[in-house]
């Protein structure tokens, strides 16, 4: 199998979605998004995929977790577990991209996390990411920005690799 990796925005207290929506619109983090995932496997739950605007992203094979039987998605593989959905990743590699409970089920079989951290801490969220464990993942690259005319918080670029 191909690499596994995480790839999500975070609040500075660990928020990632309200309502089933992204806390923070980010135009810099949806082009990192883009440049990483497109050519690639993204997997995500089924309350994430609804989230999407326009359904399917396009340029990547789409697989969808959901435990209801029978369910067809547009332009998606639908499988009832994480395991059963990596099984089907050979060599490539496949991007984690939500919501929550994916995130949990997903953090310890991943081998990396590009995460983007929101420095702030206002926004309301209903769903969070799991602990990073400093012990279980080093920082190998880290890129900061300040705030700007099209972002609203100063943010950083975090990849991490497990030890």
């Amino acid at each position: 199998m191909g690499k596994v990796s995480i790839i999500v925005a975070i609040s500075g207290n660990g928020g990632i979605g309200f309502e089933n929506k992204l806390l923070y619109w980010l135009p810099n983090d949806l082009k990192r998004f883009k440049a990483l995932t497109t050519g690639h496997t993204i997997i995500m739950g089924r309350k994430t995929f609804e989230s999407l605007p326009k359904g399917a992203l396009p340029n990547r094979r789409n697989l969808v977790l959901s435990r209801q039987e029978g369910l067809q998605i547009e332009n998606a593989e639908v499988y009832p577990t994480l395991e059963e959905a990596l099984s089907q990743c050979k060599d490539e590699d496949c991007f984690i991209i939500g919501g929550a409970s994916v995130y949990a089920q997903a953090l310890p079989l991943a081998d990396r996390l590009f995460i983007t951290e929101v420095d702030d801490t206002t926004k309301e969220a209903d769903t969070f990411f799991p602990e990073i464990d400093k012990e279980t993942w080093k920082v190998v690259a880290r890129e900061d920005f300040p705030t700007d005319e099209k972002h609203a918080y100063p943010y950083s670029f975090v990849d991490y690799e497990r030890r």
